[in-house]
């Protein structure tokens, strides 16, 4: 004779109220984010470099094109 064993199906009695407080916490961490991160991004601005510029001009170009017939 076959032993049958009948487990009982696990309970889950979750409600879902951590994916309503994850939600609520991400939520306020995009505000906080909005709300200081990009007026702080705004000031920074790009980086100013104060390099002076140097051209170097021949005092005389020389340019010999010979053509043949």
């Amino acid at each position: 004779m076959t032993t049958v064993v009948n487990n009982p199906a696990p309970t889950d009695n979750s409600s879902g109220n951590g994916l309503v407080i994850l939600s609520i916490v991400l939520l306020i961490m995009a505000a906080i984010f909005v709300y200081y991160g990009i007026p702080a991004l705004r000031r920074m601005g790009a980086p100013q470099i104060s390099v002076p510029t140097q051209i170097v001009v021949p005092d005389k170009v020389d340019v010999n094109i010979n053509q043949t017939p």
